[in-house]
Parts: C-alpha cells; sequence; structure tokens
C-alpha cells in the first residue's frame, strides 16, 4: 500500500496520508470496542479511546499499525524509563500472551483497559500522572553556593 502511495506523493503529502489512513483504522477499532458489551461499564470509555489512539499513533514509527521492539523502546526512552532489550520483550510478550513480537493496537488497547497490571500499563499511567501534576519550571535554575550541595 505504502508502495502505491510513494509512486503519486513524495515526502509529507505521503506521510500525511499514510496517518491519515492509520486515525482510520485504529477508529474503526474504537469504535468496536466502544460497540463490545464487556466494556459497557467502563467510565470515560470514549475519551480513553481517544487518548490510547493518540498515545498509540505517536510511538507507531513504521506506521504499519504495530508497536515493534525499536518503537518500544524509543517510547520507553521518552518515558524517561530506559528498558534492556530483554525487558521490553518481556513486556511485549506479556502484552501479547507471547504471540507476536509486536503489539497491535487490540492488544494495546486491551492491555490499558483490562484488569491485568502490565509494566507497560504502569509506565503508560505514570507518565499521564507526572504530565498532569508537574509542570516544569521555566527559565535557568536557580543559583546554588557550594555550601548548599550535599
Amino acid at each position: 500500500m505504502s508502495v502505491a502511495l510513494s509512486n503519486r506523493f513524495q515526502g509529507g503529502k505521503a506521510f500525511g496520508l499514510l496517518k491519515a489512513q492509520q486515525e482510520r483504522r485504529l477508529a474503526e477499532i474504537n469504535r468496536e470496542f466502544l460497540c463490545d458489551q464487556k466494556y459497557s461499564d467502563e467510565e470515560n470509555l470514549p475519551e480513553k479511546l481517544t487518548a490510547f489512539k493518540e498515545k498509540y499513533m505517536e510511538f507507531d514509527l513504521n506506521n504499519e499499525g504495530e508497536i515493534d521492539l525499536m518503537s518500544l523502546k524509543r517510547m520507553m526512552e521518552k518515558l524517561g524509563v530506559p528498558k534492556t532489550h530483554l525487558e521490553m520483550k518481556k513486556m511485549i510478550s506479556e502484552v501479547t500472551g507471547g504471540v507476536s513480537d509486536t503489539i497491535s493496537y487490540r492488544d494495546f488497547v486491551n492491555m490499558m483497559l483490562g484488569k491485568r497490571s502490565a509494566v507497560l500499563k504502569l509506565v503508560m499511567m505514570f507518565e499521564g500522572k507526572a504530565n498532569e501534576s508537574s509542570p516544569k519550571p521555566a527559565g535557568p535554575p536557580p543559583e546554588r553556593d557550594i555550601a548548599s550541595l550535599p
């Protein structure tokens, strides 16, 4: 599919079309979750699914609808929680149930809405709470003298 796009469009235009296609696919999956009776009692489900979609799209580097090992590595580094390859493989296995080497959007949403506490879910929730509660100070850091250092 991306080969056909690259023949007609280049650069940003092709990337924009790929992102739009990906957004439509993820929105379709979100509709399936909204219609699923299993999640009917979930509070603020549409808002949660929208947030999950945005976060997933941010870290799906190859726009194929799956988060692979390198995308997960980038995600963890960006969240300030770098992990080893072995730890990330374990996280992917935990999310997918050991079936796949990549995290699909369905697996991602199931993990975030599920009752199991996957490590990746905890990290994602921590990032959301950290962004809400602690605004970063602006400007240069305050001056300190040697006596105030530990």
